[in-house]
């Protein structure tokens, strides 16, 4: 399975233009925003790899074992300091906006789950709603209702 994700990641799969694997893509790729939304502060907590793990289970419907393996790989890359470009490129050439948005509120659920938000967390999802194509006020908008679920939650 880390083999299939890394091809997925890396543009080698010998089916990569298929619908299946292009779903794949897009869960993985929102799967390392989610990652790199965690460790944005330098510690990510046991509550936010959880919330992380049901995310990438219920919202993408990766199996426990594609997730292991996307967190595993996806740690090996945070430490190689990985360009995200890469992720919100296919993103955008392949969600829908309202999409995009669900990705922003989820990675804004993970940076407020821990009760405050570090400089670090906040500048990581500016540059992600820029790297995503959101305004200013989509972001916005998509961290109170993020904050709002955190607190009712």
């Amino acid at each position: 399975m880390f083999g299939f994700i890394n091809n997925i990641i890396e543009g080698n799969h010998k089916n990569s233009g298929s619908e299946d694997d292009q779903e794949h893509k897009k869960h993985i790729a929102a799967g390392v925003l989610l990652l790199e939304a965690a460790h944005a502060d330098d510690d990510c907590s046991n509550d936010e790899m959880e919330h992380i793990v049901a995310t990438l289970q219920d919202k993408f419907g990766l199996s426990g074992a594609c997730v292991q393996d996307l967190i595993e790989l996806v740690n090996q890359r945070h430490n190689e300091a990985i360009d995200i470009w890469q992720f919100t490129n296919h993103l955008n050439q392949h969600l829908e906006r309202s999409e995009k948005l669900a990705v922003m509120e989820d990675v804004w659920r993970i940076v407020l789950l821990d009760g405050h938000l570090e400089k670090h967390e906040d500048h990581y999802a500016h540059k992600l709603a820029s790297l995503l194509r959101l305004s200013h006020k989509e972001m916005i908008d998509a961290k109170l209702k993020a904050r709002e679920q955190v607190d009712n939650g």
